[in-house]
């Protein structure tokens, strides 16, 4: 759903206008690739230029990050232009009736290999939402769900956790919190508590920890000490 063509010029000033007002003082650089991912979606998403919209949204892109003082090339889009194209797709689209919802997360991987330098891989098959039928074993009804291919990479919550010398203990917390939240569910102190059984306090010194090793991202705008994994 792209906007409509008589509100592109108002819809337009209105992302701009609310870009122009946001403050990116005191955010962490996953907090500010966070926001730049919903900033540069929504702008695509608008869909102002019936053809060559991505291009025209990426050349837009690295120009204003570059007035931001980001050292942006056009390698980083050059060589993967689809999954860019894709990733954006994906942080817009949603089929709520079979459980698809909009996922920023691939849009974010593209820019944090874009603005921190890491090296994720960009395979547009990680994107793909695929069907399967099965068959349910009680009622032996035929059904058809959907289900997200997952590939493992360097990035993986385990082959981190395996990287950071950490307890076993928390390792095992980590894990079932990583299990329970995935990388699209946005936790607080409280979920923790409920999934792990601890207390306030070792809720919040994990909470910390977890984001002091790079595991998880402060989310705003969702209340006070909310957090979301990172991969």
């Amino acid at each position: 759903m792209y906007g409509g063509a008589l509100e592109l010029r108002e819809t337009l000033e209105y992302d701009f206008n609310t870009e122009q007002e946001f403050s990116y003082a005191d955010l962490t650089m996953s907090d500010i690739i966070s926001h730049l991912a919903r900033f540069v979606s929504g702008l695509w998403q608008i869909h102002i230029f019936c053809e060559g919209n991505t291009r025209t949204t990426a050349v837009f892109f690295i120009k204003y990050l570059r007035s931001m003082g980001f050292d942006v090339t056009n390698d980083v889009f050059a060589k993967n232009a689809w999954y860019f194209r894709n990733s954006l797709v994906r942080a817009n689209y949603r089929d709520v009736k079979n459980g698809i919802y909009e996922d920023m997360t691939f849009l974010e991987t593209f820019l944090r290999n874009l603005l921190m330098g890491e090296q994720n891989e960009l395979k547009n098959r990680y994107m793909h939402i695929r069907w399967e039928e099965t068959t349910h074993s009680e009622s032996k009804q035929h059904i058809k769900r959907h289900i997200e291919q997952h590939v493992p990479n360097e990035n993986s919550i385990l082959n981190v956790l395996n990287t950071k010398g950490i307890s076993s203990r928390m390792r095992s917390n980590i894990i079932k919190l990583h299990e329970a939240f995935g990388m699209k569910k946005i936790f607080g102190r409280s979920d923790v508590i409920e999934v792990l059984g601890i207390t306030e306090r070792p809720a919040s010194t994990l909470l910390g920890k977890m984001y002091s090793l790079g595991l998880t991202e402060k989310i705003t705008g969702a209340g006070k000490g909310r957090y979301r994994f990172v991969f």
